[in-house]
């Protein structure tokens, strides 16, 4: 080492040769613990949730039921009547479902409209039927008697009851027969679902809503043989469907098929007389 003024010169070498050198320690393995952490989804079935994209075993059902909702008070006995719940399941029915038994009712002959909508009667259609069906029947005899006037040159009134006589002509039949014939069948020990004769009666009313657009045509006899022809199918339609389950009821049997034929002709004979019919 050497001072000279302010300034220290000391040696490399013995410096360097004072550090002791550090081995090289290679390569070292670090071993982690095992980690808690759990897949997702677990692999195994814990607790209530089981493995996989099933959903629990314990998961909601309330919708699963075509007539029960998680919003709707449940209520037991005759009073449960009474509420909506009771009736919304007749209304679930989509468009492709309504369509369907509408052109059943079109081919009386077939006779498999019961069997098709057993396990599934609806109220919808038949509602929807006979709401057409006043409103058509109001506005084309509103209509053609407006023209009948016209033509001959007279004054012309608009008559308010026809709507509401019309409203209780198509409720009153789609709800009174059902309901008298539910009573027949019971008492000779061949019941039917009412709703399935509520169901039955209204679609078969749908082929009076095209002879009642036909009757426009100012032809006497054109509108007899519109107004038979409509009656004869929707007889047909019933009597034919009910027949395999009526026949169950013995002798009478076809008594009581021939009844419900004539009513439902009857009734095409007092559309004609009241609706087919246009007297100036």
């Amino acid at each position: 080492m050497m001072t000279g003024g302010n300034y220290t010169t000391i040696d490399s070498q013995k410096v360097s040769g004072s550090v002791p050198s550090v081995p090289d320690p290679g390569h070292t393995t670090v071993k982690f613990a095992e980690s808690n952490l759990q897949t997702f989804p677990p692999s195994a079935t814990q607790g209530k949730i089981s493995g996989g994209s099933n959903p629990p075993r314990d998961a909601d059902d309330t919708f699963s039921g075509p007539g029960s909702s998680s919003d709707e008070p449940q209520s037991g006995g005759w009073l449960h009547k009474f509420t909506v719940g009771a009736y919304k399941p007749f209304f679930d029915v989509d468009t492709s479902d309504v369509v369907d038994r509408l052109k059943e009712s079109l081919f009386p002959f077939r006779g498999t409209f019961t069997e098709k909508t057993a396990d599934k009667p609806d109220l919808y259609g038949p509602f929807w039927i006979c709401t057409t069906l006043i409103f058509v029947a109001a506005s084309i005899g509103t209509f053609v008697t407006y023209v009948a006037h016209k033509w001959k040159k007279q004054e012309w009134n608009y008559d308010i009851n026809l709507v509401t006589w019309s409203a209780g002509v198509f409720y009153g039949y789609v709800t009174l027969v059902p309901l008298a014939l539910y009573v027949v069948l019971k008492y000779f020990s061949a019941p039917s679902g009412l709703v399935q004769l509520f169901c039955l009666y209204g679609y078969s009313l749908f082929i009076f809503i095209p002879a009642l657009c036909l009757s426009v045509v100012p032809v006497e006899i054109f509108r007899w043989v519109i107004a038979g022809v409509a009656g004869f199918m929707s007889a047909t339609f019933v009597a034919l469907n009910l027949k395999a389950h009526i026949n169950s009821a013995g002798e009478r049997s076809i008594l009581i098929i021939a009844s419900i034929f004539l009513l439902q002709l009857g009734l095409a004979v007092v559309l004609k007389l009241y609706l087919f019919t246009v007297t100036v």
